[in-house]
């Protein structure tokens, strides 16, 4: 494989796709130019697992008389189940539906433009992965 997998066009990265792929799958930088966007191509499981790494849930937990309740402080999203396993299952979905009005709309809000790494998270993670992640 070629050590200089960082392509000046969009046209030579279509060239090199199978490269840019290789290159992602081993773990070396890589990118593709297009104006004054540098965007790179990496192995979304590499990506996922340093992002949550890097960004721990740090959900706290809540016993109450009638259950449980996960809550990600500063964010808008908390779950409840009548036990600690279905408290964290009810948060799966909550965290999918966070991701989901991020992309369509909360990007553009001040106060939720940097949980870009979050959504990230969310998106590439199975919802097993999600429950092991707010596990901590």
């Amino acid at each position: 494989m070629s050590v200089d997998t960082h392509y000046e066009t969009v046209t030579e990265g279509r060239q090199h796709f199978k490269e840019l792929l290789d290159a992602a799958e081993a773990g070396i930088p890589n990118t593709v130019r297009r104006d004054h966007l540098r965007a790179v191509v990496v192995d979304a499981e590499r990506l996922r697992y340093f992002l949550a790494a890097m960004r721990p849930a740090r959900a706290q937990v809540v016993a109450e008389a009638d259950g449980w309740s996960v809550l990600l402080p500063g964010l808008p999203i908390a779950a409840d189940g009548e036990t600690f396993d279905e408290a964290l299952d009810e948060m799966v979905p909550a965290l999918r539906e966070y991701a989901a009005d991020w992309v369509d709309h909360l990007r553009h809000a001040p106060n939720h433009r940097d949980n870009w790494g979050l959504v990230q998270i969310i998106d590439l993670s199975t919802d097993p992965q999600l429950k092991e992640w707010l596990r901590g």
